[in-house]
């Protein structure tokens, strides 16, 4: 059957399983627009207020599901809005695809008007992209894309699609599912050698990064924790994939992480890394990183092995195939030593924590408690970035995989909002995002998104009057120098705005009205927007400071 290179386009995201596209249209996405219009029973398309923020609710619907995420924009300003949400993708391994609009292939190359050259833009932070120079390549290059950004470490792929090549008419045969590339394995010898290493140690430390989830072997990790008697800690992009009320569980290492967890990993003799790629903020200073320990990293992308650390045996291959057969093969074994010492660092944590704690204030800690009290096990759980962030990290109850919802390579500030509505249309069920009101800032244009489609979005504004991150390293380490991060001279009524949208907003100022205006905002079926009231001296802590190691972790304030 003969159809336009726009109807092709619709009819291979059908085809490829997509159920929901986001976007925002334009001169040179007409014709795409027009045959979203003819397929809107089969394909839903929600309309974001910026293209930024379509890209991340594609990014978000796939970190809820495990599914594709598709967004689409026109050429120029359109395409380069894109570019923000693409990079954050992929510092994060996740697959999208980004369909943009371009001038007709006459017009390429001549300044034409929202003329750009987003294949150049946009090669640094993708896994692949493709020009289509013709309708003839159209379904083969969208069928290749969903199979790339799917394969091996996933990714995002765009491609740019000229106006000409929409209206083209041409016979469509149906190409059928893409498929992942068959993994390689990892080889016997090298998988001996692995569980040799397991087995000769006696303070084994389970380290478990965003790659994880993307192998769904969560369980596989909990089992291989148990036999071999280890605890098991994680990165940002880690954190949901083990419930953080297992035992075994520290939570998450590194800058921001769990005492437990951070000094565990320094203390051990052996680290077990799966699908995580020992990021600055994870290992502080390289030199000093875990002295005593030997590392055996296993991950799907080769280039990860010795980029950042050097490693005594680096897998590469089908994470999902080597940690069950790791799991087969290695000695099951009861570490009392170090199980002990684990548990004294726990109870030093909680020291910590209580020390911290002040049940007489409304704090971060106490706010994510309360709110948590009306989430279920699955609420996908989207943050921004910035302190509320790390609080999230630290403290929320994670108990399912893929319902930690965040930008951790790029740190997008601005993430937030449309990541938490990809999430409730991919999750079909409510989200509540955790944001701060420097971050909210950045994408407030969102809630005209939650009126019009009526997600069921929480969001909770850390309302501190400051860019708290930057101002937590001004206050420790420049003098109190709090250049441009006081936002009290702008402060927003964020629940006066949100109602100006259309939404209903409610305020809390003090700790003894949270739990009643928590509850009247959880009661509503839509979107809500919560702005709450919290001290600008509110600290993260732990914390590493700049160029610091494990044994350098600052817990108090007083430490300093």
């Amino acid at each position: 059957m003969k159809k336009s290179g726009a109807e092709i386009i619709v009819e291979s995201l059908i085809e490829q399983g997509v159920d929901t596209v986001f976007g925002y249209p334009g001169g040179q996405v007409i014709d795409l627009y027009d045959a979203l219009y003819a397929y809107q029973d089969q394909l839903r398309h929600v309309l974001c207020s910026h293209e930024q923020h379509a890209c991340h609710a594609a990014d978000g619907y796939f970190r809820a599901t495990g599914n594709v995420g598709t967004v689409i924009a026109t050429s120029g300003p359109g395409a380069t809005n894109l570019v923000t949400g693409i990079a954050t993708a992929y510092l994060d391994s996740v697959p999208l695809v980004a369909i943009t609009g371009n001038v007709s292939t006459n017009l390429i190359g001549r300044d034409s008007f929202q003329e750009v050259d987003i294949i150049g833009v946009t090669l640094p932070v993708t896994k692949h992209n493709f020009f289509v120079k013709s309708i003839d390549e159209l379904a083969p290059i969208i069928h290749q894309a969903f199979e790339i950004a799917r394969s091996g470490r996933p990714g995002p792929v765009l491609i740019d699609v000229p106006k000409d090549v929409q209206q083209a008419v041409t016979e469509y045969t149906p190409l059928g599912k893409a498929e992942k590339y068959v993994e390689k394995t990892v080889n016997s010898r090298q998988m001996a050698a692995a569980v040799e290493m397991i087995n000769e140690s006696k303070r084994p430390y389970i380290y478990i990064g965003g790659g994880s989830l993307g192998a769904d072997v969560p369980d596989e990790i909990m089992q291989l924790a148990e036999k071999i008697d280890a605890p098991i800690g994680c990165t940002l992009m880690g954190l949901s994939a083990v419930p953080t009320d297992h035992p075994r569980y520290l939570g998450m290492e590194g800058m921001h992480g769990h005492y437990a967890s951070s000094m565990a990993q320094h203390e051990c003799d052996l680290i077990i890394a799966i699908g995580c790629r020992f990021s600055d903020r994870a290992t502080g200073n390289v030199k000093k990183y875990v002295p005593q320990a030997k590392i055996l990293h296993l991950d799907i992308d080769a280039a990860e092995l010795n980029k950042n650390v050097s490693v005594n045996l680096g897998l590469a291959g089908d994470i999902h195939d080597a940690v069950i057969r790791m799991l087969d093969h290695v000695e099951e074994k009861k570490r009392p030593a170090w199980h002990q010492r684990i548990a004294d660092l726990k109870q030093e944590e909680m020291f910590q924590q209580e020390q911290l704690a002040n049940p007489h204030k409304l704090t971060p800690q106490a706010l994510i408690n309360e709110v948590a009290k009306y989430a279920d096990d699955s609420t996908p759980i989207a943050t921004d970035v910035g302190q509320h962030q790390m609080w999230v990290a630290q403290s929320y109850p994670f108990k399912q995989p893929r319902t930690f919802v965040s930008s951790g390579g790029l740190g997008t500030m601005g993430f937030g909002l449309g990541a938490a509505i990809g999430a409730a249309f991919g999750a079909k069920k409510r989200s509540i995002l955790f944001t701060g009101d420097g971050s909210f800032g950045m994408n407030i244009g969102e809630l005209a998104t939650l009126k019009a489609t009526g997600a069921p979005v929480v969001v909770v504004v850390f309302n501190n009057r400051v860019l708290g991150m930057v101002r937590q390293w001004q206050t420790l380490f420049y003098g109190a120098h709090y250049s441009n991060t006081d936002l009290h001279d702008r402060e927003s009524d964020f629940a006066k705005i949100a109602e100006a949208f259309g939404v209903p907003g409610f305020k809390i100022d003090t700790l003894e009205e949270m739990p009643e205006v928590i509850a009247k905002a959880m009661a509503k079926s839509g979107p809500v927007v919560i702005d709450v009231k919290i001290d600008p001296d509110e600290f993260v802590l732990p914390m590493l400071p700049p160029g610091g190691s494990m044994d350098q972790i600052i817990t108090m304030r007083e430490e300093i």
